[in-house]
């Protein structure tokens, strides 16, 4: 069996810088209550890492719901970002705010917010209910509309006539590009600020490259990651390639993987790079016709995926 590591793949470093910042904390805020504002990453892995070092995420339907359940102690926004309103209600509520929004969120937020204070109304590109785009649309709910598909420009009524377009930077590339086709069907005039990070658009072009020669594709991710089920969604739908996502080596299908000669292997951007590591090289070892080489490994240990805690 080939096996063709997909390069670059995994952490970026907007999600290196976060769970480095949430290592910085625990280990200056030892035995006081410390509280990731939602998952610090979309992996579980890395969430319990950081909750068995004391830091613990919680969760809730938006960002400012979470804020209502916490009264004292130290929060950490994540690598998503957050709306100006939550922040506003987190300070007036006395937290200790530490911040790992990532800078390629941060520079999205603020071609927003100059295109706002330049008369423009925004439509913004980003999936539903995302944390990255629930804090960019809180910016102005008023005069800045979510679209998710091509068809979703066609439901537009927009008469104003200053509009921009920009997008969550962990968008898929090729689906990008289709929606701004529409929307400039129908704004000729709009003007368009593809904010897909640069990572992000790496990470998908070198994945679509291998898929084009693999048979089957492996992206190892969080099932509520969206940058690794996007690129799950390209090996599929633009490249043609079967693809599955695992969490970790534990959830690879023997019998599955048996029936493919060549196999890429990625990950999402919230990927810690030892799971990922395992599973390549669990898989570079394995040979269908020898059942000793079907027995995994005992999954990577949570505490070494996450950057060392200063004592």
């Amino acid at each position: 069996m080939k096996i063709i590591e997909v390069n670059p793949r995994g952490l970026c470093h907007g999600v290196a810088t976060a769970m480095n910042i949430v290592s910085t904390t625990v280990s200056k805020c030892q035995g006081e209550p410390i509280y990731i504002v939602g998952h610090i990453v979309h992996n579980q892995n890395v969430s319990e890492a950081f909750r068995q070092l004391g830091a613990i995420t919680i969760e809730g339907n938006s960002r400012e719901e979470i804020i209502d359940k916490i009264d004292s102690g130290t929060i950490i926004i994540t690598a998503h970002g957050i709306s100006p309103n939550v922040l506003k209600k987190a300070e007036n509520k006395g937290l200790n705010i530490v911040n790992a929004t990532c800078t390629d969120v941060s520079k999205t937020h603020n071609i927003i917010n100059d295109r706002l204070d330049n008369g423009f109304n925004v439509i913004y590109i980003g999936k539903d209910q995302h944390p990255e785009t629930e804090a960019a649309l809180g910016i102005d709910k008023e005069r800045i509309v979510l679209v998710e598909k091509p068809e979703d420009i066609n439901t537009l009524n927009l008469t104003h006539e200053k509009l921009c377009l920009t997008n969550q930077t962990t968008f898929s590339m090729w689906d990008l590009k289709d929606i701004i086709f529409e929307a400039k069907k129908k704004y000729p005039n709009i003007e368009i600020i593809d904010e897909v990070c640069n990572a992000t658009r790496e990470r998908q072009e070198a994945i679509y490259r291998v898929a084009k020669e693999a048979d089957l594709m492996v992206v190892v991710g969080d099932v509520k990651s969206n940058n690794t089920n996007k690129l799950v969604e390209i090996c599929e739908l633009k490249a043609g390639t079967p693809a599955i996502r695992v969490n970790n080596v534990s959830e690879i299908d023997i019998d599955f993987i048996s029936k493919f000669d060549s196999i890429g292997v990625s990950s999402g951007a919230s990927t810690p790079s030892l799971i990922t590591k395992q599973v390549i090289t669990f898989l570079k070892q394995f040979d269908k016709n020898d059942s000793s080489t079907f027995v995994k490994p005992e999954v990577v240990e949570l505490r070494r995926i996450v950057p060392r805690i200063k004592k």
